[in-house]
């Protein structure tokens, strides 16, 4: 599988770090144990290597979670610097036994490395928490960096005595040596959002970005770039890496190329109607640079070229539609359905859109007349990418009662450029998970229990395109490090 889960537990929060000529992905292993008594055990770090996204080495545990009482009990988000010949590692500490009437406290915690990524060494003495004015209850996430001749940490904080959608604040604190923090003015003090989770920051050319993760508007991972290391933060106009399913997406340059990594959350029951989970499967996305500072995504090469054995998908007319794809104009809806495909395969449609055309798209996991299925569709008069389900469920047995007040999975949209002419949609399936990537541009990962008879399908609305290629390729299997 591409999307990678340890045989047992789930994927939580990524720490990405480049180093000795591998891409290290620490990870925080949530093993989920099923007896709601056995959580005797924390939260620890685990670690996933690569050089491609497509092979890797599993090292297992690297940091354990610390004793029943020690503040470490839970180790949870931060991340990994080299200084030298020698790795410094920074971490929340968290311990649910540990705390006051508003909740348990966090504090930042410190390990270190001679500079084998996979043997720390825990360092309690240069944990610090929360300094007055800050929120004891939320000190997490650590990420350094430097600037200039200074290490910078910045934390997902929170102001006390604030209102709680507004409180959110990136905290700053500087080092020369890593272990003497000073507080700083705040990297961003917006007045939005509760938190930002999983501060990233990093420069590329002659920008500088700012990536973070919260839950208050929409889970989602947002960023905002500047021309300088302290600001002023700026949104541009797709400030979102993906959307809710693809979650605390964190950075890595590598080899002049920059990656990130999040997860695919489960969902409950492993049902399609489930509520999402905490943790699930690894997924990554290549992040290019536009001229404006505006980052687009799509899928590291070497995944794209894993996918072997690639096909024409040969589709036949549903419901009187013309005979071949992209004849002529089309004044309602025209679908086009193919063969099923495998379970896990890279499908790539490349399409020529005329001007004022509705939607079109792709039908997942179809059966033979198109009618249930998992729906990728775009909306070039709404500049939009969305996922849709069919049937979308009902609220009672009235024929009017079908739920069509919901008409896309509303946690799975994306603005999404779609102009007249040629558009590429890329869709990497992978069992129960699959990421869309447009134009090499906007990405949109998603969960699909539901796999139904799994024949793919074509589409268009009130419109017209030209059919260049439907094609898909397959995924080989599990590949292992050599």
């Amino acid at each position: 599988m591409i999307h990678w889960r340890p045989s047992s537990g789930f994927v939580g929060d990524v720490i990405p770090f480049s180093h000795a000529g591998r891409i290290w992905l620490f990870y925080l292993l949530d093993e989920r144990p099923d007896d709601p008594t056995a959580g005797e055990g924390g939260m620890p770090w685990a670690l996933l290597s690569t050089t491609d996204f497509v092979h890797y080495t599993d090292h297992g545990v690297v940091l354990p979670a610390g004793g029943r009482d020690d503040e470490d009990f839970d180790c949870y988000t931060g991340s990994v610097v080299a200084d030298g010949d020698r790795l410094h590692l920074f971490y929340t500490g968290h311990n649910p036994r540990r705390g006051d009437a508003d909740g348990s406290f966090q504090v930042v915690c410190h390990a270190v490395s001679d500079g084998d990524p996979t043997r720390w060494t825990k360092q309690p003495a240069l944990s610090f928490g929360a300094p007055e004015g800050f929120v004891p209850q939320d000190w997490r996430d650590p990420f350094v960096y430097r600037v200039g001749e200074t290490w910078q940490l910045v934390l997902a904080a929170r102001y006390a005595d604030t209102p709680d959608r507004r409180c959110g604040v990136v905290a700053r604190l500087t080092s020369t040596d890593l272990e003497k923090w000073e507080l700083a003015e705040p990297l961003w003090e917006p007045h939005r959002f509760i938190t930002q989770e999983c501060p990233d920051v990093f420069q590329w050319g002659d920008w500088w970005y700012l990536v973070y993760s919260e839950f208050t508007d929409a889970f989602q991972t947002r960023y905002r770039i500047a021309r300088g290391p302290d600001g002023p933060w700026l949104a541009p106009a797709r400030d979102t890496v993906d959307g809710r399913a693809f979650y605390a997406a964190k950075s890595v340059e590598h080899d002049g190329r920059r990656f990130f990594v999040g997860w695919i959350p489960t969902k409950q029951g492993d049902s399609d109607t489930g509520p999402w989970q905490w943790a699930g499967d690894l997924a990554v996305l290549e992040a290019h640079q536009e001229d404006d500072g505006t980052l687009a995504f799509g899928f590291p090469r070497e995944v794209v070229a894993a996918h072997g054995d690639v096909q024409d998908v040969q589709v036949s007319p549903l419901d009187r539609a013309d005979a071949v794809p992209g004849q002529g104009a089309i004044d309602r809806y025209a679908a086009w359905i193919g063969e099923p495909v495998p379970e896990r395969c890279l499908i790539t449609l490349t399409v020529d859109i005329d001007a004022g055309t509705q939607s079109f798209g792709l039908l997942l996991h179809a059966g033979p007349d198109g009618e249930d299925a998992t729906i990728v569709r775009l909306e070039p008069q709404a500049n939009r990418l969305v996922m849709d389900h069919w049937p979308r469920g009902r609220t009672g047995a009235a024929q009017w009662q079908v739920r069509g007040d919901v008409p896309y999975v509303v946690e799975l949209e994306r603005a999404c450029p779609l102009p007249p002419g040629r558009h590429t949609v890329q869709l990497l399936l992978d069992g129960t998970t699959g990421q869309v990537v447009v134009d090499n541009r906007v990405a949109l990962s998603f969960r699909r229990y539901d796999l139904g008879l799994g024949q793919l399908g074509l589409f268009v609305t009130d419109g017209g395109f030209g059919l260049v290629a439907l094609k898909v390729a397959r995924w080989p299997g599990y590949i292992a490090a050599p």
